[in-house]
């Protein structure tokens, strides 16, 4: 899942690690049968691990009542076939924003049917399905999909009359037809509607044809429609605010539906750059979500585990401790329950009847040695051989090196695999983007009359750094530099 910042525990002194690397990246493909053998015949921990899951969506969510009960008094207005005020949701990761829209979302359907109101909500994730065209596309063709079913369920029913009026017309006296000529012209009427409700490809359209398609669609029946719109900035920031000054627009036009959306946010300011227009449309009504607290991080953990595990499966210490280690990192429950998760997998794993404080300590490695692997793994080829210059620093026992240090192995880096020598200034604005992922620490210090300086250090294993990088082909076809460094490092401390 995403990442946001990185917390005081990757940033600053080196930790040790408890977990190998080969774990890490080892294929996850075993071939060993009795492996599987041994891990079955051990007891199990989990009763239902999905509920550990980001992705499950719990029926009771602690500590956001306010935020539930305020959604469902502005939501509640579909049920009334009025159209509800746009919503936006802000909090940062894992503070359960997406977990209770998708409950309320879920209620608010249940209700609409048990009333034969009709009323749909659309979830997208705006990190996955990123562009104007794809989000227009995808609610298009799921409002095509709901327009055919309508159709087709309302064709058989037609249909089924049709037959019986024949035998006895007296029975379209019940109906909305006067005639067996009105029922057929009905018929044919939504056979011709079925056979032009064309799905929109995922490419190729003009985007103006995508949205009329999308208009019609959702305006063939009358219902309410509530489209949430899960990080919503991620849709901002790549593609602008066209769609939505679209969609919150819509209702102006629009027959027989009405629209309304749910915008959800990890960060607060993205209205900055909205249109004016869009943004006092869109923030109608705005909910904040904030950070758990430890206690309430501990709540949410007992919740979930009294569900996911076998009884006594925990130690007593473990969910407190995840509840801490979460805490520190913006309250993100998100975090504490993958914790969790993974200490009872490493547990299983290990065979043991039960979950100690050892393996949420374990899971903690892990998990901040999985975010460093996949961040090195797939930084720019530019960005790893800058990362490289300061692991080769560390390994040869130099600490506190500063950019002009770093920018001389760098270039050394570039010529031994022929590639292009970016200028200092450049190199330094890449070192701020590692600082900014965590992965180095990068610290203006004074020198005094002689001005002030970068030093730079590794936030993150030296070896385990150094595996990640030389697996990208080209940093493993670097020579050995260790003589030219040893040789300059001699040089620079005699």
């Amino acid at each position: 899942m995403e990442e946001e910042g990185h917390t005081s525990e990757t940033h600053g002194a080196e930790r040790d690690f408890e977990v190998d690397l080969d774990e890490v990246l080892e294929d996850e493909s075993e071939t060993d049968q009795g492996l599987f053998d041994d891990l079955l015949s051990g007891k199990p921990i989990f009763e239902n691990k999905e509920v550990l899951r980001p992705s499950y969506t719990p029926h009771e969510l602690p500590h956001r009542t306010d935020q539930i009960n305020k959604m469902a008094t502005i939501l509640v207005a579909a049920l009334r076939g009025e159209t509800p005020s746009n919503i936006l949701i802000y909090g940062k990761t894992g503070t359960g924003k997406t977990a209770s829209a998708k409950f309320v979302s879920q209620e608010l359907e249940a209700t609409s049917e048990k009333y034969d109101v009709p009323c749909r909500v659309e979830y997208i994730n705006c990190e996955v399905t990123d562009t104007q065209y794809r989000v227009l596309a995808q609610l298009a063709n799921t409002f095509i999909e709901r327009n055919q079913a309508y159709v087709e369920d309302r064709l058989t029913d037609l249909e089924d009359l049709h037959e019986r009026a024949r035998v006895d017309s007296d029975i379209l006296a019940d109906s909305n037809y006067d005639s067996l000529g009105d029922l057929q012209a009905e018929i044919d009427r939504l056979e011709a509607d079925l056979a032009e409700m064309e799905p929109v490809p995922m490419t190729g359209w003009p985007t103006d044809r995508v949205y009329s398609t999308f208009f019609e669609a959702v305006d063939y029946v009358e219902r309410v429609a509530v489209i949430m719109l899960d990080e919503i900035d991620k849709l901002v920031e790549k593609s602008g605010d066209d769609v939505l000054y679209n969609l919150s627009r819509m209702n102006s036009e629009l027959e027989n539906s009405r629209v309304s959306i749910i915008g959800i946010s990890n960060d607060l300011k993205f209205t900055d750059f909205l249109d004016p227009r869009v943004k006092s449309s869109l923030g109608e009504e705005e909910i904040v979500f904030p950070p758990y607290d430890a206690n309430q991080l501990r709540d949410i953990l007992t919740h979930r585990a009294d569900v996911s595990f076998k009884d006594d499966a925990l130690s007593e210490d473990v969910i407190p401790l995840c509840a801490a280690f979460a805490a520190q990192e913006h309250g993100d429950a998100r975090r504490a329950l993958d914790l969790l998760r993974t200490a009872g997998e490493l547990a299983e794993r290990e065979q043991a009847e039960q979950v100690t404080e050892e393996h949420v300590r374990k899971a903690q490695d892990k998990i901040e040695l999985d975010r460093v692997v996949e961040v090195v793994r797939t930084l720019p080829t530019q960005s790893k051989l800058v990362l490289y210059a300061i692991v080769l620093h560390e390994k040869h026992g130099v600490r506190n090196i500063n950019t002009g240090e770093v920018y001389n192995i760098y270039k050394r880096l570039c010529t031994e695999i022929d590639a292009d020598v970016l200028t200092q200034r450049r190199v330094t604005d890449l070192i701020s983007e590692l600082d900014m992922l965590g992965i180095v620490n990068a610290v203006v210090v004074s020198k005094g009359r002689y001005g002030r300086t970068k030093e730079i250090s590794l936030s993150v294993p030296v070896d385990e750094t150094e595996t990640v990088l030389q697996a990208d082909s080209r940093i493993g076809d670097v020579g050995d530099v260790s003589p030219f460094l040893q040789a300059r490092f001699d040089g620079d401390h005699n």
